[in-house]
């Protein structure tokens, strides 16, 4: 279980399509993913990981995909 102690903000449409999309992420392991990141107060891509639902190399691509948005 990841739990962080400042609230994070909710996943935008942009990284759930990404997520969708160009690594392949089914809608129902999406959606575990967005009720676990909810709960734990936790960032969507370390959830995802910590389930096994990315491997090293998508959270890498994930968060690299981050870094490169504008916000």
């Amino acid at each position: 279980m990841v739990v962080c102690s400042h609230p994070q903000p909710a996943a935008s449409e942009a990284l759930q399509d990404f997520l969708r999309r160009r690594l392949g992420l089914s809608s129902n392991a999406l959606n575990l993913g967005l009720k676990q990141a909810e709960l734990e107060q936790a960032p969507l891509p370390i959830v995802l990981w910590s389930f096994g639902l990315l491997n090293l190399d998508q959270l890498q691509l994930v968060l690299d995909w981050e870094d490169s948005q504008e916000y």
